[in-house]
């Protein structure tokens, strides 16, 4: 999977964010990032809170598990899911 890097305390994924999607979820992955659909539209951090929220729930972990690296203002963002193994994110994707 070349969207994700192991590090000692967890995997830091690529995300693809799609705003404004009819719903929310992991969609898979394409062109090197993990595509998450989120509903939200990404005005003062709306989007980026619901995509905390969608990732801590497919990968059955709390929100306060879900960081940022970089890429906050982007649609390609850089997230740490610390706790989460290279498996386990290959189980969701697949």
């Amino acid at each position: 999977m070349d969207f994700l890097t192991e590090t000692p305390e967890g995997v830091v994924i690529c995300v693809r964010a799609k705003p404004r999607s009819s719903r929310a979820g992991v969609e898979g992955a394409a062109n090197g990032a993990l595509v998450v659909k989120i509903r939200s539209a990404p005005v003062d951090g709306k989007a980026n809170k619901e995509l905390v929220e969608t990732l801590a729930e497919a990968f059955s972990v709390p929100k306060s598990r879900v960081l940022f690296k970089s890429g906050e203002t982007s649609k390609t963002k850089r997230m740490l899911l610390a706790g989460v193994s290279a498996a386990d994110v290959e189980r969701v994707v697949k």
